[in-house]
């Protein structure tokens, strides 16, 4: 489960991403918290923020993959974790002092999309060049299961802190964890990495990069998957954001308590997924369709509790889907084109979300937050029967719906 902590550099990077991931989580949460704040309780705000975070993935993401295929990716890594925790700073400066107002959020997160549209494929493509070829599922795993114990911890003393002290300490204490992310990229041994040599720059390459998908119907049906339900099915900072303010009339703490349950649940789908070999298709695809069954159920739970308990196995289907997909993606591209290929997913997976977050967020205002759950839920669940019939094999289909136990663990693929 854990090898890939035996390669060093990889230990001192995902040591770094304990550290800040808990600060970015804290963050969300206070993020979130503070525009309900500003806003008295609007979820079109809220989804407006989402939106603007992830548009510059939407608008610019596909470079993003270009400059990881053109420059070292290390020294990219640096620059944008600093650019990251500068905008942190300065949002709990104006939270601290008083000064924040709603667009200043506004600004600050689509500045975070920024840096974002750079730092996701650079880093999701260095895993490689720290682990190789052959440990690259286990390490993309274990990736997701530092990323989700952190948001175990971070909504937890998020929601605990902006009760206490407010928002403004928690966004300060975000940029002040970079600085771990920063050490352990500096402390690398170079010699160690498996560095792929940088592309030379020309004209054409994002269009190259472009053909090679088309090109793939097996990287397509992965896109098309991933785009639906990250769209329309992956909104959970929101909408437990608003069923805990105006479902169940909570505070913070409770939100950041919903949060911790899907992360509990997303961290044992990762961990799981380390113990595997490699993705299937087959799994992929029952993952998904999985994952939307529940995220229906979970919209319908009556009572706060019963909401909480099925939040963990959603978190479980949902990171079986999501560390299956990364994988697929990277194992079956050419070293080359691997950067351009991950803008290409990163975009889809992140990028289509400012398409959704605001239907949601209104969805959620206008009829209630419950029925923007159970229609994201619908949507992957249909996506998946549909991705299902289209690109699998009919031979293969029922192969493919007595795999669903396989979704959640109980064997390898």
């Amino acid at each position: 489960m854990f090898r890939s902590l035996r390669t060093r550099n990889y230990r001192l990077f995902a040591a770094g991403q304990v550290v800040s991931n808990t600060g970015t989580w804290m963050q969300r949460v206070a993020q979130d918290w503070l525009v309900l704040d500003l806003t008295h309780g609007s979820g079109t705000a809220l989804g407006i923020t989402t939106g603007l975070q992830f548009l510059p993935l939407l608008l610019f993401g596909l470079w993003g993959g270009v400059v990881a295929d053109r420059y070292p990716k290390r020294r990219v890594l640096m620059i944008t974790q600093v650019s990251m925790g500068v905008l942190a700073l300065i949002l709990g400066l104006l939270s601290v002092t008083g000064q924040a107002q709603v667009w200043h959020v506004y600004v600050l997160a689509f500045g975070l999309g920024l840096a974002t549209v750079v730092d996701n494929p650079t880093r999701q493509t260095f895993v490689v060049e720290m682990v190789g070829k052959a440990d690259l599922p286990n390490a993309i795993a274990l990736n997701s299961a530092t990323f989700n114990g952190a948001r175990v911890l971070g909504p937890a003393v998020a929601g605990v802190a902006v009760a206490l002290v407010g928002t403004g300490p928690v966004f300060l204490l975000n940029a002040a964890s970079f600085g771990a992310v920063l050490f352990g990229l500096k402390a690398m041994r170079e010699r160690d990495l498996y560095a792929v040599e940088p592309l030379p720059r020309a004209k054409g390459q994002l269009r190259e990069g472009l053909r090679y998908v088309r090109g793939r119907p097996d990287l397509m049906m992965v896109l098309v998957l991933v785009g639906f339900v990250a769209t329309f099915g992956m909104n959970f900072q929101m909408t437990t954001a608003l069923v805990a303010r105006k479902v169940f009339h909570s505070g913070a703490s409770s939100f950041g308590l919903a949060s911790t349950m899907l992360a509990v649940g997303a961290l044992a789908g990762a961990l799981l997924a380390a113990r595997r070999v490699g993705p299937s298709r087959r799994l992929l695809l029952s993952a998904a369709g999985l994952f939307g069954i529940l995220e229906v159920v979970t919209g319908l739970m009556p009572t706060y509790w019963s909401f909480l308990l099925l939040l963990v196995p959603t978190g479980v289907a949902l990171m079986t889907f999501t560390t299956c997909a990364n994988a697929t993606m990277q194992l079956s591209v050419a070293p080359a084109m691997r950067g351009r290929v991950m803008g290409l997913y990163m975009f889809v997976f992140l990028g289509t979300n400012p398409l959704g977050a605001p239907v949601v967020g209104w969805m959620a205002e206008q009829f209630g937050p419950r029925l923007s759950i159970v229609i994201g839920g619908l949507v992957a669940t249909v996506t998946a029967a549909l991705v299902t019939v289209c690109f699998v094999p009919s031979s293969s289909i029922l192969r493919t719906l007595r795999s669903l136990p396989e979704a959640i663990g109980f064997q390898r693929a």
